[in-house]
């Protein structure tokens, strides 16, 4: 299976191996339209479209704990664990010179405090649930890989250290606190307090890491957190009279060891049989519509089977420019699953290996930018993309390969927005293909 991962300004992938043949027939009819005596308008050119879903995301190092699980209507039943490694910044607790053991010390208390880093997704009005347990094996990924993936995952104990139920405030409020088991936290401290740890490996040999588990049967929407949320363990110390209180935390220090698994169950839904990897999901079987999802790896194709038909327009000529439209289906956003700005594009071969993001002349990656213009039946709203540069190297292409774009969203490895595109024969919200063609 190939590991799809999409950098800041790289996609790598392996270069095509296999060969593909055009299809079907292009129709030069009444639909061009004259723009001055050498430049034509073509918007009849077939396109196709169709939903992929890549094996696997990179959602380690992404700095954001995502925790949730909400039931889509359109993509099915989307879930977030959040796994992360723990650390302090020192293993005593505070002693003093007459005090060397630390005698005097009682445990008190042991929260997860949980920063919000403004992200949510789904409606966070309704009540979220999710559960704190404690890993069994080292955060620590495959001996022959750095990262984690969307789909990895480690075991833990069933037992719950800490639960919560809330309604979710990643706006309003800084952060949340959920009081730990008081069990949990005295056999921490004993072990400091008698020191038994004294230094990381002997912390993360006894306390591997934890992980965050939401409910499936109450829970309506995603989090994310920052990394600067942390466990926090409240402890006093007797003298006499006299009570000191301190707290001692463990923080997430190392972002490669904090990663999210986000899961999809497509059961019951339109996409219930999206295919391997290599292949794809045609927008005609799937309601003339196609999907896309962050953190699961669903994503857009958009293949231009017949472009190359277009050099037979003229003996001299040249496409110099061309827009493609992509129209978001009506009813399938909202302010609960609102569209993102903007949609990453990458070139692809047939099998989906991405060989890099689709780029200006000069280098720089071009987005697919959202068109928000308010409009009666929303008809103005659609993402606009200069692909002009892209279709005149395909129309041009002396092999038989043909390369496709990749449409995805800005925060594909730590976010789970979405969004459902109408294809070429959809009744509402039709894909737009408008190509000028230069005849010299």
């Amino acid at each position: 299976m190939y590991k799809f991962i999409l950098m800041l300004f790289f996609a790598f992938g392996i270069v095509s191996c296999g060969t593909d043949t055009d299809a079907g027939e292009f129709v030069v009819g009444s639909d061009y339209l004259a723009v001055n005596n050498k430049v034509i308008l073509i918007d009849t050119v077939t396109v196709e479209m169709s939903t992929i879903n890549f094996d696997s995301l990179i959602t380690s190092n992404q700095s954001r704990i995502l925790i949730g699980s909400y039931e889509d209507p359109l993509f099915g039943k989307v879930k977030s664990n959040s796994y992360f490694q723990l650390a302090s910044d020192s293993y005593s607790l505070i002693n003093s010179s007459s005090d060397t053991e630390g005698t005097n010390y009682v445990f008190d208390s042991i929260s997860m405090i949980l920063k919000y880093d403004n992200y949510y997704y789904g409606d966070t009005t309704k009540v979220q649930t999710f559960n704190i347990h404690q890993l069994l094996q080292k955060v620590k990924p495959n001996t022959d890989d750095d990262y984690f993936y969307n789909n990895s995952a480690l075991n833990y104990s069933s037992e719950s250290l800490g639960t919560i139920s809330y309604k979710p405030r990643p706006v309003e409020k800084d952060s949340i606190n959920i009081k730990m088991n008081a069990a949990f936290g005295e056999a921490l401290f004993q072990k400091f307090k008698k020191r038994d740890i004294t230094d990381f490996d002997n912390f993360t040999e006894y306390l591997k890491g934890l992980v965050l588990v939401p409910s499936t049967e109450n829970s309506s929407s995603i989090i994310g957190f920052g990394l600067t949320s942390k466990v926090r363990l409240y402890y006093s110390k007797y003298l006499g009279d006299d009570i000191d209180s301190y707290v001692k935390d463990f923080s997430i220090v190392d972002a490669t060891k904090q990663f999210n698994a986000i899961s999809l169950d497509k059961t019951g839904t339109l996409i219930q049989n999206l295919p391997v990897s290599n292949s794809r999901l045609s927008s005609l079987l799937t309601n003339n519509q196609s999907y896309i999802q962050s953190g699961t790896g669903v994503a857009c194709r958009i293949d231009f089977p017949n472009i190359k038909q277009l050099k037979y327009i003229s003996d001299k000529g040249a496409i110099v420019d061309a827009k493609l439209i992509l129209k978001p289906v009506n009813n399938t956003y909202s302010e609960k699953f609102p569209l993102s700005d903007s949609l990453r594009v990458y070139v692809a071969d047939k099998l989906n290996r991405i060989s890099g993001t689709l780029n200006t002349t000069s280098g720089t990656p071009l987005y697919a930018m959202l068109n928000k213009q308010s409009d009666e039946f929303n008809e103005n709203v659609g993402y606009s993309l200069s692909v002009g540069g892209f279709l005149q190297k395909e129309m041009l292409k002396q092999s038989d390969s043909r390369s496709s774009l990749i449409f995805v969203l800005p925060n594909i490895y730590k976010a789970v927005n979405r969004l459902v595109l109408g294809d070429q024969k959809h009744l509402n919200n039709k894909i737009q293909l408008k190509i000028y063609y230069l005849s010299y």
